[in-house]
């Protein structure tokens, strides 16, 4: 679950370089909403990777 989070978070950077910094016009918005989502996504994911229960060693 830790690497799927991190996934999602490098994907929301690269959406965030479109959106904030590379691409100008009418890709803004879409590249903005995927870095938003991505970004929840990997929140969601280190959260649920924390309560995750895992058997002591």
């Amino acid at each position: 679950m830790l690497r799927l989070a991190l996934v999602f978070l490098v994907i929301a950077l690269i959406a965030s370089l479109f959106s904030f910094g590379l691409v100008a016009g009418i890709a803004y918005d879409p590249a903005k909403i995927l870095f938003f989502l991505f970004l929840v996504l990997a929140v969601v994911a280190f959260i649920a990777d924390a309560f995750r229960g895992r058997a002591p060693v």
